[in-house]
């Protein structure tokens, strides 16, 4: 009995390596271009509408910035509904068009942070990030890439 359900096991084990190794880009799926930059924050349950009108005045308009210089193409901000605690309950989401964006341009750089401290001044952006480091605690910041199945 043991033996045929070991079989059965190696068999099942042996047909799945198979079936995932069998997938095949641009036929089973395909990569999308960019990718989705993901903060994941664990924001105190209490604390997250101050944390959202925060960003609505901080990171938003920086973002719009991005949107308008065309190095992002959209944004969100996600808020779980309920709370457990060392989990994330805010994402804060931008999506790169083409990851080539990414690569350092020293004049556009200096341009953008010209641009962007006009728009926040460097004081009112430590002040807000210290009141938000009260309440917030960064878990992951990563690229995630979209994948479209085929049909």
């Amino acid at each position: 009995m043991i033996r045929t359900v070991l079989m059965g096991a190696a068999a099942f084990a042996a047909f799945a390596s198979v079936s995932a190794a069998g997938a095949k880009m641009y036929v089973d799926y395909t990569p999308e271009k960019g990718a989705w930059e993901i903060n994941a924050v664990e924001v105190d349950p209490n604390h997250v509408d101050d944390y959202l009108v925060g960003l609505r005045h901080t990171q938003i308009p920086l973002f719009e910035i991005l949107k308008k210089h065309a190095l992002i193409d959209d944004y969100k901000v996600v808020v779980r509904n309920g709370y457990t605690k060392g989990s994330p309950n805010v994402l804060i989401e931008t999506h790169v068009p083409s990851l080539a964006l990414l690569e350092p341009d020293k004049a556009r750089d200096m341009m953008l942070e010209k641009e962007m401290l006009a728009t926040l001044p460097e004081e009112q952006g430590k002040a807000a990030i210290a009141g938000y480091e009260k309440y917030r605690q960064f878990l992951d910041d990563a690229y995630w890439s979209e994948v479209t199945f085929a049909k």
